[in-house]
């Protein structure tokens, strides 16, 4: 259950991080109600994931999802570069967060 608490938590970042970027778009409503909403969840999911997955465990997997995520983001609904070394980098953080959880169980 802590994992997926983990990965909601991270979901919940690429929110917020979303939200940043709403409002320096100067759609400043949505942009700060996804981001006042987004980073305290995401703070508290993973807090509540780190009582029973190890802090640095935790700590990397949730930024590696929330930055995965918001390239993503960017990529899709933003028209930012998606060459295929910003891919493949992007891929290999991927690789990291699942050896993580393989070797942490």
């Amino acid at each position: 259950m802590s994992w997926l608490i983990l990965i909601l938590a991270g979901f919940m970042e690429v929110a917020g991080v979303t939200g940043m970027s709403l409002i320096g778009q100067s759609k400043k409503l949505k942009g700060w109600l996804m981001l006042l909403i987004g980073f305290p969840i995401s703070l508290g999911l993973l807090g509540f994931a780190m009582e029973t997955i190890p802090l640095g465990v935790a700590y990397a997997i949730w930024t590696g999802i929330g930055t995965v995520g918001s390239a993503l983001i960017g990529i899709i609904f933003y028209k930012e570069s998606a060459s295929y070394k910003r891919v493949m980098y992007l891929s290999f953080i991927i690789i990291a967060v699942i050896g993580l959880r393989l070797v942490t169980g």
